[in-house]
């Protein structure tokens, strides 16, 4: 275990950059919603969200995503880590990260079926979830208020 303390720094860095492009991703992709749902089925632009929305959630968000999973689960190896009540309340919310991950890459489904069941205003809403999520995650995280 001792390249991991070697290596902490590098995975702490690698761990911040993936968060920054899967927020990058989970803060974009119900932009691009809120857009989409504007346009008529089968239309020029709509196909053309379609292909920006897979390319984002396929390419960036999910690869992203695993990688902020793995390089903090490799955090996680820190002696002393779970005895700290931050970090608890930090995966409580993580939690909700990936579920808000899972419902965009299902709503992206029903865009790509033309499906869609839910207004602009809906994904409007949708996207601040991650926003508020991200800002107490951080202030958690820098914080370590508990």
């Amino acid at each position: 275990m001792t390249w991991l303390a070697d290596a902490y720094p590098w995975i702490k860095a690698l761990h911040v950059i993936s968060v920054i492009a899967w927020m990058a991703g989970l803060l974009y992709l119900p932009r691009l919603f809120v857009y989409h749902a504007g346009t008529e089925p089968h239309s020029e632009m709509s196909e053309t969200f379609k292909v920006m929305e897979r390319r984002l959630l396929r390419a960036i968000t999910t690869p992203a995503m695993i990688a902020s999973l793995v390089f903090g689960l490799l955090l996680l190896a820190t002696p002393g880590i779970f005895q700290q009540g931050w970090l608890h309340a930090k995966i409580l919310l993580l939690l909700g990260m990936f579920a808000m991950h899972g419902f965009m890459a299902r709503w992206r489904k029903d865009f790509e079926a033309d499906r869609n069941r839910h207004p602009a205003r809906f994904y409007r809403f949708m996207n601040e979830i991650p926003t508020v999520l991200m800002v107490i995650i951080v202030l958690l995280a820098v914080a370590k208020p508990f």
